[in-house]
């Protein structure tokens, strides 16, 4: 489970215009149309091709639970990617993004001044640079860890240091413990 990944993901399904398919026949049907076969879908699911022929022709109806959410981890990755890359592009150039946590957080600062890491919870709009860089750094395969240091530098800049109106000596934020995170555009 990817806390970052999955939280900008479940933000840009917000934009779908349509629900994805709920049950086990249309998902595979729409997985079997997608990936030009049941081959590719069974070896996507790590099911045989005969289980893919039996979903498509409803002769199973009710998968068993790792089945059932494989199947829609992979109908929603590529559920309208058109709606989902429109809504990336529009937060990346003119929206920002929402971040809303509740994590521990604290920063490096100069001597004698309060840098003791404390719970808060923060709902902060983030800047457009700010949600290219988070998007484009998940399309290239990043780790929960570099999403999560380009979310406490963007954090950094835009709450604590408020646009570099405060705290210009600040060196480093740190974003731990994270208890909920959940991310709009």
């Amino acid at each position: 489970m990817s806390l970052f990944g999955d939280g900008l993901d479940a933000a840009v399904q917000k934009a779908f215009t349509r629900p994805a398919p709920k049950s086990a026949g249309p998902q595979m049907r729409y997985l079997v149309k997608q990936l030009g076969g049941t081959k590719q879908v069974a070896q996507r699911l790590r099911i045989s091709q005969r289980t893919v022929e039996r979903y498509v022709k409803d002769q199973i109806k009710k998968p068993r639970p790792d089945l059932a959410a494989r199947l829609e981890r992979e109908v929603k990755k590529r559920w309208q990617p058109q709606i989902r890359a429109k809504a990336r592009q529009k937060a990346a150039t003119t929206g920002g993004i929402v971040v809303d946590t509740r994590a521990r957080l604290g920063y490096t600062a100069p001597i004698g001044s309060t840098d003791q890491d404390r719970i808060r919870h923060l709902t902060v709009a983030l800047p457009p640079r700010y949600a290219a860089r988070l998007f484009d750094a998940q399309e290239a395969g990043a780790t929960d860890q570099q999403l999560k240091e380009i979310a406490a530098e963007a954090l950094k800049e835009v709450y604590f240091q408020d646009g570099g109106r405060r705290a210009g000596s600040l060196e480093e934020v740190r974003f731990t413990d994270i208890e909920h995170l959940e991310f709009d555009l």
